[in-house]
């Protein structure tokens, strides 16, 4: 998964929680960010309830979608200029709510 820089204060509406089930078959929950839309493709930010040496910060997954119009499935991205991209413009729609580090 993808993970980039952290914020430090959270929007005080309730959080949305979504699950994913990782590679290895485990259950993480994370707090639903946004989506952000770049060129042509949608990506879904997602912030790792518990913080662990794999994720420390916000979760950047291209959304692929389905046959099954209410299931997604969620790929790693590759490009670092395309993962710097979509923060950038989540940092840019969210810097009068978010204090980024």
């Amino acid at each position: 998964m993808a993970e980039k820089e952290t914020f430090d204060e959270m929007s005080e509406e309730e959080a949305e929680i979504i699950t994913l089930t990782d590679e290895d078959g485990n259950d993480v929950d994370f707090e639903f960010l946004d989506i952000i839309e770049y060129q042509g493709e949608e990506y879904i930010l997602l912030l790792p309830l518990e913080e662990s040496d794999d994720m420390d910060g916000v979760v950047i997954l291209k959304i692929e979608p389905t046959e099954d119009e209410d299931v997604d499935n969620f790929a790693g991205i590759e490009d670092e200029n395309v993962l710097n991209a979509v923060f950038e413009i989540f940092k840019e729609k969210y810097k009068d709510e978010f204090n980024f580090e």
